[in-house]
């Protein structure tokens, strides 16, 4: 599993300087969260949403690797609908809203499945965020998996205090796991609630590139020949 995220790894990062692509910390940070929901625990009738759209890069990898898409020629900076992408997002907030909806028809309809949304901390400072855990709760889809990318990267803007609390008080179960464990990614993915699920994953923006980890500068700055080099060695 590790050698498997490292090649991930090298490839956003090969990738990004051949396209000129930022948001590099942001992809590195779910990385180990996004391969092993498609490595052990996604099945075929299972939805993901990314509404942490600018970490992109790393569900291209997962997919690529997964043979779902083709890597080779220039993508968008943020998820575009189609193909094994289920949403177009990028806008913070609106991911978490379709990934309500989609579970609710689920349940409407009797299909088998769940619906996964990754969201990040950040993304929590919008209202649509409790706007839709509170739908959640409210029409108990606990079909439902919110996992929040909490990699600290709000808090230069904004103290969100326990999100762990907050969820709760909303009406969600919370499991609390560090965020680059494939061993409490996959239990607490695996989990089955009767409520909408919360996985808080204590992550590093960055992580994996110390040049990166929990650096603002490198938020969407660009990779040169020389800093990818760095960022390999």
């Amino acid at each position: 599993m590790v050698s498997k995220i490292k090649q991930l790894r090298n490839r956003i990062l090969e990738v990004a300087l051949r396209d000129g692509m930022g948001h590099i910390p942001s992809a590195l940070s779910i990385l180990n969260i996004i391969w092993c929901l498609y490595d052990n625990v996604k099945k075929p009738d299972d939805v993901f949403i990314l509404s942490k759209g600018h970490g992109v890069m790393a569900l291209y990898a997962v997919l690529e690797e997964k043979g779902l898409i083709q890597w080779n020629d220039k993508l968008m900076g943020h998820p575009k609908r189609g193909g094994a992408i289920t949403a177009s997002t990028g806008s913070l907030g609106h991911g978490l809203p379709m990934a309500i909806g989609m579970a609710k028809a689920k349940k409407i309809k009797g299909e088998a499945g769940r619906v996964f949304c990754l969201i990040g901390d950040g993304e929590c400072n919008e209202g649509t965020i409790w706007e839709s855990a509170m739908l959640a709760s409210h029409h108990k889809l606990d079909n439902l998996v919110v996992i929040v990318d909490w990699n600290k990267s709000s808090e230069r803007a904004l103290q969100l205090g326990s999100l762990s609390d907050k969820f709760y008080a909303f009406g969600f179960s919370v499991w609390n796991i560090y965020g680059h464990s494939e061993r409490e990614i996959i239990q607490a993915l695996e989990t089955v609630s009767e409520k909408p699920l919360l996985i808080l994953a204590d992550t590093t923006k960055g992580y994996g590139v110390d040049m990166m980890r929990d650096a603002p500068e490198w938020h969407n700055r660009k990779l040169t020949k020389e800093d990818y080099e760095k960022a390999i060695s």
